[in-house]
């Protein structure tokens, strides 16, 4: 995600990706339909696979900055952005949204918003199944106090299933993705994807059907980690850009607390381990290691 200001008025490259990637999409921060036509134009050259627009962050910034879950109230700004960027470009343009902020209702206000929204162009919206209070709560209370209304978002699907219609909001398991998909078109995990992304290793088998498709070990990750490290080019690149969005790799597996401490000590400050991933993978194998013999002395006395 990222602010059209940044894009249009800052100095770093906000819309740099490595092509291993793809698909990808670019989140746009924005309310003004000019700027967020010419951002989605500038990621449709760098190469982004669709553009997508904020309207579900409730941070107190973003409210302050005129975009995120404060447009819930504002369908037709949403609407004039929507079709500025299908002006601008040949990618999708979809829409990340919740289903209410404040004291909306969720039925005929979210219904009204997604409406006027759909009849803009879009036909793409990825809706987090809770409202946000944009007064009282935080950022982080925002993802997990407001109640979950699953029923809500498969009523969307129901009465517009000429929409493509995924939903987000505490989904942990890959069964319940698979019931979820059972009433909506797709399923977004966040938050527990990012805590244990290993959970992603067996998509393509339980979600997509795929029987030839065989999961990848975890120590199998971290070698083509490692690669994909090695690979990079950019001088300002360290190997603790990738490792940190890698703590969650042993969640629920003997030695997790050791890899995660690893990679927490010794892949920042002044001197980090250049051999960052391979040397906290050995000391997780270590740990497994001691703990195997000790389980098999134990069963053997």
């Amino acid at each position: 995600m990222v602010t059209t200001g940044a894009i249009i008025y800052g100095k770093g490259d906000y819309l740099g990706f490595n092509t291993e990637e793809h698909p990808v999409a670019v989140q746009l921060g924005g309310s003004d339909p000019s700027d967020m036509a010419k951002c989605a134009e500038l990621s449709q050259e760098r190469g982004y696979d669709e553009v997508n627009i904020n309207v579900g962050c409730p941070s107190d910034r973003v409210k302050n900055g005129s975009f995120g879950a404060c447009l819930m109230a504002q369908p037709d700004v949403v609407a004039s952005c929507v079709k500025a960027m299908q002006s601008a470009v040949d990618i999708p343009v979809t829409v990340k949204c919740r289903i209410g902020i404040d004291d909306m209702d969720e039925d005929e206000d979210f219904a009204r918003f997604i409406d006027i929204v759909a009849d803009a162009g879009c036909k793409t919206f990825i809706v987090h199944a809770r409202k946000a209070w944009l007064q009282g709560l935080s950022p982080k209370e925002n993802r997990e106090v407001p109640p979950l209304n699953y029923p809500r978002v498969y009523n969307l699907k129901k009465t517009r299933p000429d929409l493509s219609i995924s939903i987000n909001g505490g989904i942990k398991t890959l069964d319940d993705v698979n019931t979820h998909l059972l009433n909506v078109d797709g399923v977004m995990m966040g938050r527990e994807v990012y805590a244990n992304p290993y959970i992603l290793a067996n998509v393509d088998s339980t979600i997509m059907g795929d029987e030839s498709a065989h999961g990848i070990s975890r120590r199998e990750v971290v070698m083509q980690m490692q690669q994909y490290i090695e690979r990079q080019e950019d001088p300002y690149f360290k190997p603790w850009h990738a490792a940190r969005h890698m703590l969650g790799l042993f969640q629920g597996q003997a030695g997790g607390r050791i890899w995660r401490r690893y990679l927490s000590q010794n892949g920042t400050g002044k001197n980090p381990d250049p051999n960052l991933l391979m040397n906290g993978l050995a000391e997780v194998e270590n740990a497994q290691r001691e703990i195997d013999l000790y389980n098999k002395a134990k069963a053997n006395a």
